[in-house]
């Protein structure tokens, strides 16, 4: 009684929707094997360019980072495919189609960034910094990474507007966002300022050569390499593997020291404070043997260019003598002034411990018997020596301070005149 309304209802959403059962099975049956060929010809594909990456590296980095976006762009293509030629499979169609068309813009975009890697990887490959002067390599490498991450961002705005261009209702606002562009760069430039000044920095940094990947700086009072410069920060690698992250704006208004500008080369210097006694002909043999011994670490670390010791400052109680070395780059230098020192120090202790740096301490002259013995033990004005030599010195004082204790105890045992009997008394 009830079975036959019920079979009608169903059959009527079955027509709503424009399919039968059996036909959505098989159709979602189809899109299934669609995907899963699509992708089996991804995975031949990626089979045959590893095959012929073992003779090319290009293609060998193409593999490695093109393998999931040609099989997911393969499997996309089909499944859109397989839609569009479906008979009319209802409402939920559309949806699907305009998500799988959004995700296909996407996957180009992937794609299009994978292949801007790849032609980034093999410009970088022609230029090797592992030789003696890679000034000319790290310059370009530089600008080459610069560039990569330019591009990189530029694909990701193409994608997106194209991404956006789907839709009829970004279409049409097109029109009306070009018409206002200028008004829109105004306020985006007000908004975004900061930002900007340091996309540009970034850019003057990378072609105008200030500073390049591996130049060894100092900034912030402290010295490292420069690892990554991107379009809005430079990474710095200290010495002590700490990373100092500046931004771009940094290194275009603030000085700061490169080491490596024009050359790796570099010179260093090592100050002691001797004493006065110190034999320095002999210090300056000993400097030279331990930079050209053959079984010490000197030849090793120094290249050869610079080598002197100098007195640049004799005051006080210690001579300073400057020792200046050179070496091929400024790590080897840090190991060669630490050397240096290290032995000449030892070289004063073994040979020349007269030649530490010592305190010379000079006590006031001893005073005679007879003068300590009239010098009052109450500290006067006298003692000070500021008012004393001579009488009109002492009266001098006399004048500024008074009469000193001694005189006031003659005073006292001075005997005065007379008293006069015949004065009045009382008055």
């Amino acid at each position: 009684m009830f079975r036959e309304p019920l079979a009608a209802s169903s059959s009527a959403v079955d027509e709503v929707d424009g399919l039968v059962p059996d036909e959505a099975w098989q159709v979602l049956l189809l899109v299934a094997a669609a995907a899963l060929g699509a992708w089996l010809v991804g995975v031949v594909i990626g089979i045959l360019v590893r095959r012929l990456a073992r003779r090319s590296p290009v293609a060998a980095d193409l593999s490695r980072r093109g393998r999931t976006p040609l099989r997911t762009l393969l499997v996309l293509i089909a499944v859109t495919v397989v839609l569009d030629a479906g008979p009319a499979l209802g409402g939920w169609r559309d949806p699907v189609v305009r998500g799988l068309g959004l995700a296909l813009v996407a996957t180009v975009g992937w794609l299009l960034a994978v292949a801007v890697h790849v032609v980034a990887d093999m410009a970088l490959a022609r230029y090797d910094v592992d030789v003696v002067d890679n000034r000319h390599a790290r310059r370009v490498r530089t600008q080459i990474s610069l560039l990569r991450r330019l591009a990189v961002v530029v694909v990701g705005l193409l994608t997106v507007a194209a991404m956006l261009l789907t839709f009829p209702s970004a279409r049409a606002a097109g029109a009306s966002i070009l018409a206002s562009a200028g008004v829109i760069s105004i306020v985006a430039g007000l908004a975004a300022q900061t930002s900007l000044a340091n996309v540009f920095a970034g850019l003057q940094l990378a072609f105008t050569d200030a500073i390049r990947v591996d130049d060894v700086v100092v900034v912030e009072e402290e010295w490292g390499r420069i690892e990554e410069i991107t379009l809005t920060y430079v990474v710095v690698h200290l010495w002590d593997d700490r990373r100092l992250v500046l931004p771009s704006t940094y290194f275009t208004t603030t000085p700061f020291e490169n080491w490596t500008r024009k050359e790796s080369a570099v010179l260093g210097s090592v100050e002691l404070d001797v004493d006065w006694t110190t034999p320095f002909d002999d210090m300056r043999a000993e400097l030279h043997r331990l930079l050209e011994d053959e079984g010490g670490r000197g030849p090793e670390l120094w290249d050869g260019r610079v080598g002197v010791l100098q007195v640049t400052d004799a005051v006080g109680s210690v001579v300073r003598a400057r020792v200046l070395v050179s070496a091929q780059d400024a790590g080897t230098l840090f190991d060669l002034r630490c050397h240096v020192r290290e032995q000449l120090v030892g070289w004063l202790q073994r040979e020349h411990p007269g030649g530490l740096p010592r305190v010379r301490v000079e006590g006031a002259a001893p005073t005679t018997t007879a003068r300590a013995e009239r010098r009052p033990t109450a500290p006067s004005v006298t003692d000070s020596s500021l008012f004393t030599g001579s009488t009109e010195a002492l009266e001098r004082s006399r004048a500024f301070a008074g009469p000193n204790q001694e005189e006031v105890a003659d005073r006292d045992t001075t005997p005065g005149p007379p008293e006069d009997d015949h004065a009045p008394r009382g008055s």
